[in-house]
């Protein structure tokens, strides 16, 4: 099949499919689907051709997800101050190439990493090459209630008052996180706590993830801190303990 009507397929895909919602508590069983787009007339076999590639999965029954999943993706494409949000992926692939030098890559990602109770949670993943000594890989997620028909903030699921002990427990998850990987006192110096957006409710945990630069060097690449639903009683709202 054709690289163009594959993305278009993709963008209709994530768009619209399925009409039937699924129940809360059925599994899910995404659907991927694969595109990637090198500039024209550059052979595969040429490893300086520069490509878009596009690994997203689909549900079936949860347009409102696959929606979010589509716009999200797109948002990750902007690398520069005052960048417009492309019209959809297709347009992202033909203006990244289009401007392309050789070895100029894009990948782009959506994937699921846990399902339970009525929750399925969404790993986004992007990593841009634009020249240099190396690319910018960029991470986030998606935690979104299929009873709600909506994408949980970590503002949803707190009891009220309590984000400065959310966080205070984030901090606690921060120092276990440098005691494992060894760091002293002048690294703690360098890469201070700092909080993130990037929350994932897994199933017998919450986990954050950090941006490449945030609390460590590139070459930690994105730290993740994890904290056990036990110390977020009386933090989280119980039905999401």
């Amino acid at each position: 099949m054709p690289v163009r009507k594959t993305i278009a397929l993709l963008v209709l895909a994530l768009l619209m499919a399925g009409c039937a919602h699924l129940g809360g508590d059925r599994p899910v069983e995404p659907r991927q689907i694969v595109s990637e787009q090198r500039a024209a007339n550059c052979p595969k076999t040429d490893d300086s051709c520069p490509l878009v590639n596009i690994d997203a999965q689909v549900f079936a029954g949860e347009p409102e997800l696959n929606a979010l999943i589509d716009r999200r993706l797109r948002q990750m494409t902007i690398n520069a101050p005052g960048a417009s949000l492309p019209a959809s992926l297709e347009a992202y692939q033909q203006s990244f190439l289009h401007d392309a030098r050789p070895g100029w890559s894009s990948y782009l990602q959506a994937k699921l990493i846990d399902q339970h109770d009525s929750l399925l949670v969404v790993e986004l993943s992007s990593y841009l090459y634009t020249g240099g000594a190396h690319g910018m890989p960029g991470r986030g997620f998606i935690n979104y209630d299929r009873e709600q028909d909506l994408e949980l903030k970590l503002a949803d699921v707190l009891l009220p008052g309590k984000e400065g002990a959310f966080w205070r427990a984030a901090a606690k998850a921060h120092q276990r996180w440098l005691v494992a990987n060894g760091h002293d006192a002048e690294f703690i110096r360098n890469w201070p706590f700092q909080q993130t957006a990037n929350v994932a409710l897994l199933r017998d945990k919450v986990l954050l993830k950090y941006d490449v630069y945030s609390i460590a060097p590139y070459s930690s690449g994105h730290p993740t801190l994890e904290i056990p639903y036990k110390e977020l009683e009386g933090i989280l709202q119980p039905a999401y303990l």
